[in-house]
């Protein structure tokens, strides 16, 4: 996905919603950090944007939005990409998150504008969900040097419980760390 896909989404997220703030919670909140010209084929291969609002208790928003402009939908069939409505709390984040989001707003979207997450949150979340697309994309954003593996041990750290999930990341950031030793 490009910047400018990200935008085309967030104005009809927006729209559909009523909501000019949308938060991306999923691995294309990457780009309010760094341009797709930036970042690694595995990081910018998504077709989806997973997009919330920060008020939306009810997920009535975020469900307005899938059904709109969702998975299969005209919007979809018409651009190639898509947004996915999801719920605030669908991604396992590091404590402090929201005080860390990246407010990325474009010419292009406005008057919309995307809370996306921090790099290094992105990547302990999508290790969470520890599916091999989650671990090549957290790979290739260490690779590049876009996230360091300090500070994802920090970010890890600061998961809720329970505190086995913490210990696999940690576990996956350290073998991820002495390979690249290696």
């Amino acid at each position: 996905m490009k910047r400018a896909h990200l935008a085309h989404i967030l104005r009809a997220a927006s729209q559909i919603a009523h909501d000019p703030d949308v938060v991306v919670i999923g691995s294309q909140s990457i780009l309010g950090s760094f341009d797709e010209d930036d970042l690694p084929d595995p990081v910018i291969g998504s077709v989806e944007a997973d997009v919330t609002f920060w008020d939306d208790p009810d997920d009535r928003k975020s469900d307005a939005v899938d059904g709109a402009i969702g998975e299969d939908s005209p919007f979809h069939q018409m651009n190639g990409y898509y947004a996915q409505g999801v719920s605030v709390s669908t991604a396992v984040l590091p404590e402090g998150w929201r005080e860390r989001v990246v407010v990325w707003e474009s010419r292009s979207s406005e008057p919309e504008r995307a809370h996306c997450l921090e790099a290094h949150d992105l990547a302990v979340a999508k290790l969470v969900a520890a599916r091999m697309k989650d671990y090549e994309f957290v790979s290739a954003l260490i690779e590049v040097g876009l996230v360091s593996c300090d500070t994802l041990r920090e970010r890890a750290a600061l998961l809720p419980p329970p505190g086995s999930r913490t210990t696999r990341v940690l576990r996956w950031i350290d073998g991820h760390d002495r390979r690249a030793q290696a």
